[in-house]
């Protein structure tokens, strides 16, 4: 059976394979500048290749973003970018009348979806998929899309709205600290790799106004209470020193894993937790967390919330137990 690659007729794979690899030199040899292709339907052969290729040359122009189709493909640039997400630049895309003409953004994608809600005369929900492996960049992805609809969502005319909008935008990044410290943990790859999925969803009203979001957590890593893999460890919330129960200290250096650092006598003992007690479930306590939500402002986290300190308490005893009832099974 005769086959057709590129306008050529084949009649065996070996064929295919030789004009294959004749379209590829021609296509990376010649004149077309890989860093202008702002959309990898455009790349031809489309191979893994000429595919990171493309975005390789991208990410050297300083390119972060890159269409693939109707899905937009982001790359970690491992350093601030801070003119690529200004407030100006937001209002640029909500303002554009085409938005999909101006450069592939995460921007774009979020005014594509808001505008698919004020267009329709019975508002339908819309999702945005934000997936990447480990370090890719998902948190800080959703962290700016937030910070667009916090912009585009508030009604210019009303204070009030745009404070409430504002308000939201900043507690749900802000409440990435206690999710992270009971959903995170090191891995071999990254030092605050995320174990659970996250949903977010944030309310508008019938005006396409910001009122409200809410989060819920799924598909979380369980498993890794009671096995690790070797060099990892487990979630970051068994390692903390519980700052949140008390003004914040340097932590000291242990040689071994401990627990409670930062808790008092009078909560190690409501607790029943031995002073210096280790933990064999507790593996590599010297791994830098450089970068992990535990630690990061709990104490004004559980302001923001408003949280009284009875009920902040009531986040430690549940983790100190499972120590507790571990340190009982393994002496």
């Amino acid at each position: 059976m005769l086959q057709q690659v590129n306008g050529h007729n084949l009649g065996s794979d070996g064929q295919a394979r030789e004009y294959l690899r004749e379209d590829l030199q021609e296509f990376l040899g010649g004149e077309v500048l890989l860093y202008k292709l702002d959309d990898l339907t455009r790349v031809n052969p489309v191979t893994l290749e000429t595919v990171l290729r493309c975005l390789q040359a991208r990410y050297m122009a300083d390119t972060f973003y890159t269409n693939a189709g109707c899905t937009l493909v982001a790359l970690n640039p491992f350093k601030p970018v801070p003119q690529l997400y200004s407030p100006e630049l937001m209002r640029e895309y909500h303002a554009a009348p085409q938005p999909q003409k101006l450069k592939p953004h995460v921007f774009t994608v979020g005014e594509q979806t808001y505008r698919n809600v004020k267009s329709l005369i019975e508002p339908v929900n819309q999702s945005i998929v934000v997936s990447g492996e480990s370090g890719a960049g998902k948190t800080w992805t959703s962290r700016c899309l937030m910070k667009f609809y916090a912009v585009v969502a508030a009604s210019p005319a009303s204070w009030e709205s745009h404070k409430i909008a504002e308000r939201i935008e900043q507690r749900i990044p802000n409440s990435n600290p206690v999710m992270e410290a009971f959903g995170n943990a090191c891995t071999l790859r990254n030092n605050n790799s995320s174990r659970f999925g996250k949903f977010i969803q944030l309310q508008l009203n019938r005006a396409q106004q910001m009122t409200g979001a809410a989060v819920q957590t799924y598909l979380l890593e369980k498993t890794r209470v009671a096995c690790q893999a070797s060099s990892e460890r487990n979630f970051h919330i068994f390692y903390q020193a519980w700052t949140f129960l008390k003004p914040p200290t340097p932590p000291p250096t242990y040689p071994s894993p401990q627990i409670c650092k930062g808790a008092s006598e009078d909560e190690r003992l409501q607790w029943h937790l031995p002073v210096g007690a280790a933990f064999s479930w507790l593996p590599n306590p010297e791994r830098s967390l450089e970068g992990a939500g535990a630690g990061q402002g709990e104490r004004e986290l559980g302001e923001m919330f408003l949280f009284s300190p009875g009920r902040r308490s009531t986040l430690g005893p549940e983790p100190a137990s499972s120590l507790c009832s571990w340190h009982h099974c393994c002496i």
